[in-house]
């Protein structure tokens, strides 16, 4: 069975960071594309970053220059460092993969960007 694991969410004051993180397990971590989405309240789900098996990264405009995503495969987890962060970055954060013929999600860690 597919799992993941999301930690590291909680409430942060604007301009502070955060790192997330997504343990893996279930599949063979180091041959998978890996993606972190969020969702906010009222809106879509939407594709944060994501890193492939060959380390390969792509951001979503809103968030370039400020978040970075990475992978360690001996741990099989993938992080998001989240810097700078702004209001407009509260959302519940998702892991997710695509294996064995189906999207696996985690359950999600919420962020909340607040004064």
């Amino acid at each position: 069975q597919v799992r993941l694991v999301e930690s590291g969410g909680g409430l942060v004051q604007p301009g502070g960071s955060l790192r997330l993180s997504c343990v893996a397990s279930g599949i063979n971590f180091k041959l998978y594309t890996m993606n972190w989405y969020r969702q906010s309240p009222g809106k879509q789900r939407e594709l944060v970053a994501n890193i492939t098996s060959e380390h390969n990264r792509n951001y979503v405009d809103s968030v370039k220059d400020r978040f970075t995503i990475s992978r360690d495969n001996v741990r099989t987890t993938m992080y998001l460092h989240m810097n700078n962060l702004t209001p407009d970055d509260t959302a519940v954060y998702y892991c997710n993969t695509y294996a064995r013929g189906y999207q696996v999600w985690g359950r999600g860690t919420q962020v909340t960007v607040s004064s």
